[in-house]
Protein backbone atom coordinates (compact mmCIF):
# COMPACT_ATOMS: atom_id res chain seq x y z
CA UNK A 1 0.00 0.00 0.00
CA UNK A 2 1.72 2.82 -1.23
CA UNK A 3 1.54 6.49 1.05
CA UNK A 4 0.43 9.09 -1.12
CA UNK A 5 1.24 13.02 -0.15
CA UNK A 6 -0.36 16.14 -1.07
CA UNK A 7 1.92 19.25 -0.51
CA UNK A 8 -1.29 22.46 0.27
CA UNK A 9 0.53 25.08 0.29
CA UNK A 10 0.56 28.93 0.04
CA UNK A 11 2.39 31.41 -2.09
CA UNK A 12 5.86 33.36 -2.14
CA UNK A 13 7.39 35.92 -3.36
CA UNK A 14 9.54 34.48 -5.26
CA UNK A 15 10.75 31.09 -7.14
CA UNK A 16 13.91 30.52 -5.25
CA UNK A 17 11.63 30.93 -2.13
CA UNK A 18 9.04 28.45 -3.15
CA UNK A 19 11.34 25.84 -4.12
CA UNK A 20 13.06 25.90 -0.97
CA UNK A 21 10.05 25.67 0.80
CA UNK A 22 8.42 22.88 -1.04
CA UNK A 23 11.56 20.96 -1.05
CA UNK A 24 11.23 21.12 2.85
CA UNK A 25 7.80 19.82 2.26
CA UNK A 26 8.83 16.84 0.26
CA UNK A 27 11.56 15.94 2.06
CA UNK A 28 9.25 15.95 5.68
CA UNK A 29 6.68 13.95 3.36
CA UNK A 30 9.24 11.36 2.33
CA UNK A 31 10.42 11.11 6.27
CA UNK A 32 6.84 10.32 7.08
CA UNK A 33 7.10 7.62 4.82
CA UNK A 34 5.18 9.09 1.68
CA UNK A 35 5.98 6.83 -1.80
CA UNK A 36 4.31 9.27 -3.94
CA UNK A 37 4.55 13.42 -3.77
CA UNK A 38 2.31 16.10 -5.48
CA UNK A 39 2.52 19.50 -5.89
CA UNK A 40 -0.60 22.06 -6.07
CA UNK A 41 -0.89 23.65 -9.44
CA UNK A 42 1.94 26.46 -10.84
CA UNK A 43 4.13 25.44 -7.15
CA UNK A 44 7.12 27.83 -8.05
CA UNK A 45 4.72 31.08 -8.70
CA UNK A 46 1.88 33.13 -7.67
CA UNK A 47 -1.65 31.76 -9.82
CA UNK A 48 -0.13 34.97 -11.79
CA UNK A 49 -3.20 34.17 -14.24
CA UNK A 50 -5.67 36.55 -12.21
CA UNK A 51 -4.11 39.56 -14.98
CA UNK A 52 -3.33 39.53 -18.35
CA UNK A 53 0.05 40.70 -18.12
CA UNK A 54 2.88 39.89 -20.75
CA UNK A 55 5.63 40.26 -18.28
CA UNK A 56 4.50 37.21 -16.07
CA UNK A 57 5.47 35.20 -19.20
CA UNK A 58 9.00 35.24 -17.82
CA UNK A 59 7.95 33.49 -15.00
CA UNK A 60 7.84 30.05 -17.15
CA UNK A 61 11.05 27.38 -17.14
CA UNK A 62 12.21 25.42 -20.13
CA UNK A 63 11.39 21.59 -19.62
CA UNK A 64 13.57 19.60 -19.30
CA UNK A 65 15.84 22.13 -17.41
CA UNK A 66 17.63 23.13 -14.13
CA UNK A 67 14.19 22.57 -12.67
CA UNK A 68 13.36 19.21 -13.10
CA UNK A 69 16.84 18.52 -12.88
CA UNK A 70 16.70 19.19 -8.87
CA UNK A 71 13.13 17.75 -8.86
CA UNK A 72 14.70 14.67 -10.09
CA UNK A 73 17.60 14.63 -8.07
CA UNK A 74 15.28 14.66 -5.24
CA UNK A 75 12.73 12.05 -6.41
CA UNK A 76 15.53 9.89 -6.81
CA UNK A 77 17.41 10.56 -3.30
CA UNK A 78 14.07 10.13 -1.33
CA UNK A 79 13.51 7.30 -3.07
CA UNK A 80 9.47 8.59 -4.41
CA UNK A 81 7.84 9.53 -7.00
CA UNK A 82 7.37 13.18 -7.56
CA UNK A 83 4.88 14.35 -9.72
CA UNK A 84 5.16 18.63 -10.13
CA UNK A 85 3.03 20.98 -11.48
CA UNK A 86 5.06 24.09 -13.58
CA UNK A 87 4.98 26.71 -16.05
CA UNK A 88 6.71 25.03 -19.28
CA UNK A 89 8.70 27.68 -21.82
CA UNK A 90 8.39 25.66 -25.10
CA UNK A 91 9.18 27.69 -27.45
CA UNK A 92 8.70 31.57 -28.73
CA UNK A 93 5.67 32.75 -27.88
CA UNK A 94 4.42 28.89 -26.58
CA UNK A 95 3.88 28.13 -22.95
CA UNK A 96 1.97 25.73 -21.59
CA UNK A 97 0.66 24.20 -17.90
CA UNK A 98 2.68 20.93 -17.68
CA UNK A 99 3.26 18.30 -15.08
CA UNK A 100 6.78 16.55 -14.61
CA UNK A 101 6.48 12.71 -13.73
CA UNK A 102 9.46 11.83 -12.03
CA UNK A 103 9.70 8.06 -10.88
CA UNK A 104 11.49 6.82 -7.80
CA UNK A 105 15.15 6.17 -9.48
CA UNK A 106 14.84 10.19 -10.33
CA UNK A 107 14.09 9.57 -14.26
CA UNK A 108 11.44 12.40 -16.17
CA UNK A 109 9.44 9.83 -17.26
CA UNK A 110 7.57 12.24 -18.66
CA UNK A 111 5.04 15.44 -18.83
CA UNK A 112 1.47 15.98 -19.59
CA UNK A 113 0.86 19.66 -20.75
CA UNK A 114 -3.10 20.59 -19.54
CA UNK A 115 -5.74 20.21 -21.36
CA UNK A 116 -8.75 22.25 -21.05
CA UNK A 117 -8.01 25.41 -20.31
CA UNK A 118 -10.07 28.07 -18.49
CA UNK A 119 -11.36 31.82 -19.28
CA UNK A 120 -13.19 32.78 -16.29
CA UNK A 121 -12.78 36.26 -14.32
CA UNK A 122 -9.41 35.65 -12.46
CA UNK A 123 -9.00 32.38 -14.24
CA UNK A 124 -7.26 34.36 -17.63
CA UNK A 125 -5.56 31.52 -18.48
CA UNK A 126 -6.11 31.28 -22.27
CA UNK A 127 -3.97 33.99 -22.62
CA UNK A 128 -1.22 32.09 -21.01
CA UNK A 129 -1.43 28.59 -21.92
CA UNK A 130 -1.47 26.32 -25.53
CA UNK A 131 -3.70 23.43 -25.04
CA UNK A 132 -2.03 20.52 -24.26
CA UNK A 133 -0.95 18.13 -27.25
CA UNK A 134 0.89 15.33 -24.80
CA UNK A 135 -2.44 12.76 -24.97
CA UNK A 136 -4.11 11.06 -21.66
CA UNK A 137 -0.30 9.41 -21.04
CA UNK A 138 -0.18 6.54 -17.80
CA UNK A 139 3.16 6.35 -15.73
CA UNK A 140 3.44 2.74 -14.88
CA UNK A 141 5.87 4.10 -11.49
CA UNK A 142 7.45 2.35 -9.17
CA UNK A 143 4.26 2.92 -6.91
CA UNK A 144 1.40 2.31 -9.21
CA UNK A 145 0.67 3.39 -12.37
CA UNK A 146 -1.21 6.87 -12.34
CA UNK A 147 -2.37 9.64 -14.64
CA UNK A 148 -1.82 12.46 -14.18
CA UNK A 149 -4.54 15.66 -15.12
CA UNK A 150 -4.56 19.44 -13.99
CA UNK A 151 -6.92 21.58 -12.53
CA UNK A 152 -9.83 22.53 -15.42
CA UNK A 153 -9.41 19.16 -16.51
CA UNK A 154 -10.89 17.91 -13.36
CA UNK A 155 -13.98 18.45 -14.56
CA UNK A 156 -13.99 16.83 -17.73
CA UNK A 157 -15.28 12.99 -17.76
CA UNK A 158 -13.66 11.90 -20.76
CA UNK A 159 -10.67 12.89 -19.65
CA UNK A 160 -11.22 10.80 -16.50
CA UNK A 161 -12.22 8.25 -18.42
CA UNK A 162 -9.05 8.00 -21.23
CA UNK A 163 -6.65 8.08 -18.14
CA UNK A 164 -8.59 5.21 -16.71
CA UNK A 165 -8.81 3.19 -19.79
CA UNK A 166 -5.19 3.63 -19.94
CA UNK A 167 -4.62 1.23 -17.01
CA UNK A 168 -4.23 3.77 -13.98
CA UNK A 169 -4.60 3.30 -10.75
CA UNK A 170 -4.60 6.69 -9.25
CA UNK A 171 -5.61 9.97 -10.77
CA UNK A 172 -4.01 13.17 -9.31
CA UNK A 173 -4.95 16.58 -10.08
CA UNK A 174 -2.53 19.77 -9.00
CA UNK A 175 -5.60 22.07 -8.19
CA UNK A 176 -5.15 26.17 -8.07
CA UNK A 177 -9.25 26.78 -7.48
CA UNK A 178 -11.08 29.06 -5.45
CA UNK A 179 -13.65 32.18 -5.01
CA UNK A 180 -14.11 35.21 -5.72
CA UNK A 181 -14.61 37.63 -3.04
CA UNK A 182 -17.91 39.15 -4.91
CA UNK A 183 -19.13 35.18 -5.58
CA UNK A 184 -18.41 33.39 -2.19
CA UNK A 185 -21.21 34.84 0.23
CA UNK A 186 -23.70 33.42 -2.61
CA UNK A 187 -22.25 30.66 -4.43
CA UNK A 188 -19.30 29.74 -2.44
CA UNK A 189 -20.32 26.34 -1.05
CA UNK A 190 -22.39 25.27 -3.91
CA UNK A 191 -18.90 25.66 -6.44
CA UNK A 192 -17.12 23.67 -3.88
CA UNK A 193 -19.61 20.63 -3.73
CA UNK A 194 -19.30 20.65 -7.17
CA UNK A 195 -16.03 20.62 -7.78
CA UNK A 196 -15.66 17.93 -5.20
CA UNK A 197 -19.08 16.08 -5.86
CA UNK A 198 -17.30 15.94 -9.35
CA UNK A 199 -14.41 14.42 -8.82
CA UNK A 200 -15.67 11.68 -6.52
CA UNK A 201 -17.70 10.82 -9.66
CA UNK A 202 -14.67 10.03 -11.70
CA UNK A 203 -13.09 7.83 -9.02
CA UNK A 204 -16.53 6.05 -8.89
CA UNK A 205 -16.81 5.95 -12.71
CA UNK A 206 -13.58 4.58 -13.30
CA UNK A 207 -13.02 2.83 -9.84
CA UNK A 208 -9.37 4.17 -9.01
CA UNK A 209 -8.57 6.42 -6.25
CA UNK A 210 -8.20 10.45 -7.21
CA UNK A 211 -6.29 12.76 -5.10
CA UNK A 212 -7.21 16.78 -5.71
CA UNK A 213 -4.22 19.06 -4.26
CA UNK A 214 -5.27 22.84 -3.72
CA UNK A 215 -3.57 25.82 -2.79
CA UNK A 216 -4.55 27.44 0.12
CA UNK A 217 -4.29 31.59 1.17
CA UNK A 218 -5.38 34.81 -1.18
CA UNK A 219 -4.23 36.27 -3.95
CA UNK A 220 -5.59 39.08 -5.00
CA UNK A 221 -9.69 38.52 -5.09
CA UNK A 222 -9.20 35.68 -4.97
CA UNK A 223 -9.56 32.88 -1.82
CA UNK A 224 -8.25 29.27 -2.84
CA UNK A 225 -9.81 27.10 -1.08
CA UNK A 226 -7.64 24.60 0.27
CA UNK A 227 -9.79 21.45 0.94
CA UNK A 228 -7.38 19.29 -0.57
CA UNK A 229 -8.30 15.59 -0.88
CA UNK A 230 -8.24 11.57 -1.33
CA UNK A 231 -11.01 9.82 -2.30
CA UNK A 232 -11.27 6.11 -3.00
CA UNK A 233 -12.74 3.97 -5.82
CA UNK A 234 -16.60 3.93 -3.82
CA UNK A 235 -16.07 8.18 -3.95
CA UNK A 236 -15.44 7.75 0.02
CA UNK A 237 -13.22 11.21 0.72
CA UNK A 238 -10.46 8.96 3.14
CA UNK A 239 -8.49 11.80 3.64
CA UNK A 240 -9.18 16.26 3.58
CA UNK A 241 -7.22 18.90 4.23
CA UNK A 242 -8.56 22.23 5.56
CA UNK A 243 -9.46 25.14 4.07
CA UNK A 244 -6.81 28.02 5.16
CA UNK A 245 -3.84 25.74 6.78
CA UNK A 246 -0.88 24.87 4.32
CA UNK A 247 -0.09 21.14 5.00
CA UNK A 248 0.90 17.46 3.89
CA UNK A 249 -1.93 15.45 3.38
CA UNK A 250 -0.91 11.78 4.07
CA UNK A 251 -2.87 8.70 3.40
CA UNK A 252 -2.27 5.02 2.43
CA UNK A 253 -3.59 3.80 -0.58
CA UNK A 254 -4.45 0.27 -1.71
CA UNK A 255 -3.82 -0.21 -5.07
CA UNK A 256 -5.32 -3.81 -5.12
CA UNK A 257 -8.59 -2.59 -4.17
CA UNK A 258 -9.31 -0.87 -7.62
CA UNK A 259 -8.90 -4.32 -9.07
CA UNK A 260 -11.25 -5.82 -6.66
CA UNK A 261 -13.90 -3.25 -7.01
CA UNK A 262 -13.32 -3.29 -10.96
CA UNK A 263 -14.62 -6.92 -10.97
CA UNK A 264 -17.38 -6.17 -8.47
CA UNK A 265 -18.69 -3.01 -10.70
CA UNK A 266 -17.64 -3.90 -14.46
CA UNK A 267 -18.40 -0.68 -15.58
CA UNK A 268 -15.58 -1.04 -18.59
CA UNK A 269 -17.18 -4.08 -19.50
CA UNK A 270 -20.53 -2.87 -19.78
CA UNK A 271 -19.90 0.13 -21.58
CA UNK A 272 -21.67 0.60 -25.62
CA UNK A 273 -18.65 1.48 -27.16
CA UNK A 274 -20.49 0.62 -30.24
CA UNK A 275 -23.18 3.35 -29.91
CA UNK A 276 -20.78 6.37 -28.56
CA UNK A 277 -19.22 8.12 -31.73
CA UNK A 278 -21.45 11.20 -31.10
CA UNK A 279 -18.85 12.12 -27.65
CA UNK A 280 -16.55 12.92 -30.53
CA UNK A 281 -18.93 15.48 -32.10
CA UNK A 282 -19.03 19.24 -30.54
CA UNK A 283 -22.78 19.02 -30.60
CA UNK A 284 -25.42 16.71 -30.86
CA UNK A 285 -27.70 18.63 -33.52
Amino acid sequence: MPRLALLQSGTFATKAQSFDHHETLIRKAAAEGANIVVTQELFLTPYFCTVEDPALFDLADTLPGPVTDRLGKLAGKLNIVLISSLFEDRGPGLYHNTATIHDADGSLMGIYRKSHIPQDPGFEEKFYFTPGDSGWPVWNTKFGKIGVLICWDQWYPEAARLMALGGAQLLVYPTAIGWLAAEKSILGEAQHCAWETVQRGHAVANGCYLAAVNRTGHEGETEFWGRSFIANPYGEIIAKASTENQEILLQDIDLLAVEDFRRIWPFFRDRRIDSYGDLTKLWRS
